[in-house]
């Protein structure tokens, strides 16, 4: 584990923390070597949503970057990685890698995922979607993100909020190609 390329998890100021605290636990019970970076935003909604502190996340990566080291292996494409999360992304967060505007270590490291031809999956969590957040989401889906909506999956009849989280937890994993027991897709037989 300690030479393969990590999955690069980014944690932004909008609501849906408990989705990155059980991606993070499913990559690190995947055995699944994680960069992690927690925006400055996300601080008060890890408190808020889920009482922890960001130094609570530690032992969930192998590596935890600041935010503000522009310095840091993963904001260089010359850096492997297996893809990157960030989830949740903040309406704010969206903008600043569609724009381009790389000025943290979260948007630079996006902006080599996509420059790098590296998977990208973007978990937006806004509601509603405004008309300039569509366009944002637009342009970094036509670059080549996978923008997965936190929407719940009502088709597979879930009992609790912590199985929705589950469930979309489990896209992000489907995405970046790793292995998981976190849900059972449409139409799965019972186990």
């Amino acid at each position: 584990m300690a030479d393969e390329p990590p999955i690069v998890v980014g944690v932004s100021g909008a609501s849906g923390a408990p989705i990155a605290l059980r991606v993070l636990d499913a990559l690190r019970d995947a055995r699944v070597p994680v960069a992690l970076v927690v925006s400055d935003g996300a601080v008060a909604v890890l408190r808020e949503e889920c009482g922890l502190a960001p130094e609570a996340l530690a032992d969930r990566a192998q590596v935890v970057y600041s935010d503000h080291d522009l310095a840091a292996p993963i904001a260089s494409g010359s850096r492997a990685t297996r893809g990157m999360a960030i989830v949740p992304c903040s309406a704010n967060t969206v903008a600043r890698v569609a724009l381009g505007l790389g000025d943290t270590l979260l948007t630079r490291a996006a902006h080599v995922h996509l420059k790098e031809r590296r998977r990208l999956v973007i978990v937006p969590r806004e509601t509603p979607l405004p008309t300039i957040l569509l366009r944002h989401l637009t342009t970094l889906s036509e670059l080549g993100a996978v923008v997965l909506d936190a929407a719940p999956p009502y088709y597979l009849h879930p009992r609790s909020v912590d199985d929705q989280t589950s469930y979309l937890a489990g896209k992000v994993l489907d995405h970046l190609g790793v292995s998981h027991q976190l849900y059972r897709g449409w139409k799965s037989e019972a186990a």
